[in-house]
């Protein structure tokens, strides 16, 4: 019987993953194959020129803009394998790569993330101009921290490597068909994590610790579970549940707004900064700097709309 019921939670389990796995690639491997394309056809140096304001401005070089970019438009994943197929060629202090995984973290998925912001009835405008313009303040913030603190300057150190690339697509397509497999022992490995974490307490103790913050910056009693959800596991766990809220009417607009704000600029707190880690960076930018920045940046958000007429009416209406 013991037996049969481990068996069965295995099987569930490896389902999840594969599902999970599966979602990935259809964005993954489209993209993978585009950004091969675009580097064939020298468009991806073109991109890196484009962006070198940007990356300028937050203390990176010229290529990185092309492992931001990805993260925008696909996903995390797909820029940690477009970051590993750069990294060799261009080495970065543990500073540098921190703020590159900041600026990944507020900024990435844009399209998916943007649509389920867009269903809880946040605009596209609101939700890039908020995630873009915060990834690129928070980066150069960072930047100017560390320089002058002279803080994490050594070289940093991926916990995995890529194999050294190979000339002809052949031996690409290998080597993305080896980085595909590592993603899915990642993904493995991660939601494992997260359902012992769950069975550990360690995400109800979160949930303590977080409640009170959130009323501090605005975000009203019953919006707060959802805003704890999104910021744990991530938006894709918490979308459902606040979209639903937000079409019942349970929620104000102005908690809607706060919320996918606050997720916008911080979410999936577990899982996502697990993945940045892995690239070499500090906890002290991905998931502490993060996490002040988006407390801060909300907390004056809900003090501009409280100063909006009938802003200080609709907080009194929720308190």
């Amino acid at each position: 019987m013991q037996r049969r019921f481990n068996a069965g939670a295995i099987i569930d389990f490896l389902r999840e993953v594969g599902t999970v796995y599966l979602a990935l690639l259809r964005v993954m491997v489209p993209a993978l194959v585009v950004v091969k394309a675009l580097d064939m056809a020298g468009a991806t140096a073109w991109l890196a020129y484009a962006l070198s304001p940007l990356m300028s401005l937050v203390g990176l070089p010229d290529s990185m803009g092309i492992v931001w970019a990805a993260a925008m438009l696909t996903n995390i994943y797909t820029a940690l394998v477009v970051y590993a197929d750069l990294a060799t060629g261009t080495p970065l202090s543990v500073a540098q790569v921190s703020v590159l995984g900041t600026m990944i973290l507020v900024a990435h998925s844009l399209p998916v993330e943007g649509a389920v912001a867009r269903a809880t009835g946040v605009g596209w405008g609101a939700t890039l101009g908020l995630r873009i313009g915060g990834a690129l303040l928070l980066g150069a913030l960072l930047n100017l921290g560390y320089a002058a603190s002279n803080t994490l300057q050594q070289p940093a150190r991926m916990l995995w490597q890529a194999s050294p690339g190979q000339d002809g697509l052949a031996a690409w397509a290998l080597e993305q068909l080896q980085m595909l497999a590592l993603v899915f022992c990642i993904i493995a490995a991660l939601m494992a994590l997260l359902r012992l974490l769950r069975a550990l307490g360690i995400e109800r103790l979160m949930h303590a610790l977080l409640t009170p913050v959130l009323k501090l910056i605005g975000i009203g009693r019953e919006a707060a579970n959802v805003t704890i959800i999104g910021t744990t596991l991530g938006i894709s766990f918490g979308a459902g549940l606040l979209i639903r809220e937000a079409r019942a009417g349970h929620l104000s607009r102005r908690d809607i707004f706060l919320t996918m704000g606050f997720l916008g600029l911080c979410h999936s707190l577990i899982e996502d900064t697990l993945l940045i880690l892995l690239l070499g960076a500090d906890l002290s930018a991905i998931l502490w700097a993060r996490l002040a920045f988006a407390l801060l940046v909300i907390g004056l958000l809900a003090r501009l709309r409280a100063l909006q007429p009938g802003g200080s009416e609709a907080s009194a209406r929720r308190s």
